[in-house]
């Protein structure tokens, strides 16, 4: 056996590794350690969610932005993008046509768009809890006060994503402009934890000026902080940000990536993403079979998918939107896996539900 095979045996039995061994593993990355992280990853998943894929309907309610941040493609300063904001009436009507295709999570991301103060998310998020009282909320909009989150917890929303980016501050520096924290990043995670969220973090795979380093604090960030769902896809650069001539992530990497997360954190909900499928055609399901068991079809209005461009060449058609669930069944169906219409709540805070 291999030294990087018995750290992959042991990964897969312990759920853990010094820094310094995960560090080897990612430096000497090759396809015979992929392959057997790409089996016991998806043994762990088996042996906890079976071959089930949790289905969640994205709704990207808005794609105006207050930041800045520098690989963004709706960041403030990119002038050469549509703006669009939905509002509740807009965002219930997506999640009733989800709600007859059978999805019982709503996922609303959206930039950080000072409209949606705390009395009118409060509202959407009340909304959606008083039509479909069966189905989890989750949020993603970015870094606000704990008053607020807590005012949208109250409010019925069941969970929140804020991707922590990275988990190095000199690495945080060079990917946001100086107005905005790695230290106010970090405690909104910790608030959301400390209030009842089921809470989701993540990062980039790729991004600029990452190294491999940075990518074991990421690791090493997601197993002490223990969040129930952790979001990862290669860095795409967009043409209208200061990293349009970056180099695009690796979707091989962020699947061997993948991998490893679920073994650090067996029970933990992950997605395969939409960056992920752009990035690589094959992308979805060599997620899924390296780990991932959660995937995000699009729910919101067909008139703005195109404008809600976080990087280039997004996918947001076919299997990737939410009325084509029958085409996303087919492409699972001949690896013998298959959707759930159910709300899938993280094993970490809740039984699975069933259905």
């Amino acid at each position: 056996m291999t030294y990087a095979n018995e750290l992959i045996s042991r990964l897969a039995s312990a759920h853990d590794l010094e820094d310094s061994e995960l560090l080897y593993l990612l430096k000497t990355r090759s396809d015979e350690t992929d392959a057997a992280l790409c089996s016991a990853a998806r043994a762990e998943t088996d042996k906890i969610f079976g071959r089930a894929v949790y289905i969640r309907g994205l709704i990207e309610f808005t794609n105006i932005c207050k930041n800045n941040c520098y690989y963004c493609g709706i960041r403030r300063e990119n002038g050469n993008v549509g703006r669009y904001r939905l509002d509740k009436s807009s965002i219930l009507e997506c999640c009733r046509s989800g709600y007859e295709a059978g999805f019982r999570t709503f996922v609303l991301q959206g930039g950080e768009d000072p409209y949606y103060t705390d009395d009118v998310l409060c509202g959407i998020v009340s909304g959606i809890k008083e039509n479909y009282p069966d189905c989890a909320v989750t949020l993603s909009v970015g870094e606000r006060s704990y008053e607020s989150y807590k005012r949208l917890f109250d409010a019925g929303a069941d969970r929140y994503l804020l991707r922590h980016e990275t988990a190095d501050t000199g690495h945080y520096r060079r990917l946001h402009p100086q107005d905005m924290s790695f230290e106010n990043r970090m405690d909104c995670l910790q608030e959301l934890k400390r209030i009842g969220y089921q809470t989701g973090c993540g990062f980039m795979v790729g991004s600029p000026y990452q190294t491999d380093e940075d990518i074991v604090k990421d690791l090493r960030f997601i197993k002490s902080f223990q969040p129930e769902m952790v979001g990862i896809g290669p860095f795409i650069p967009h043409s209208e940000t200061p990293f349009a001539h970056m180099e695009q992530g690796s979707a091989e990497k962020t699947v061997f990536l993948l991998s490893i997360i679920r073994l650090l954190l067996p029970m933990v909900l992950l997605p395969a993403t939409t960056a992920l499928g752009t990035a690589d055609r094959d992308g979805r399901i060599n997620g899924i079979l390296h780990g991932a068991n959660v995937v995000m079809p699009n729910l919101s209005p067909q008139n703005v998918r195109a404008l809600y461009t976080l990087y280039d060449n997004k996918l947001y058609s076919g299997a990737e939107a939410a009325e084509c669930r029958a085409q996303l069944d087919d492409s699972l169906r001949p690896y013998g896996f298959y959707t759930v219409a159910a709300r899938g709540d993280s094993p970490m805070t809740h039984p699975l539900s069933s259905g």
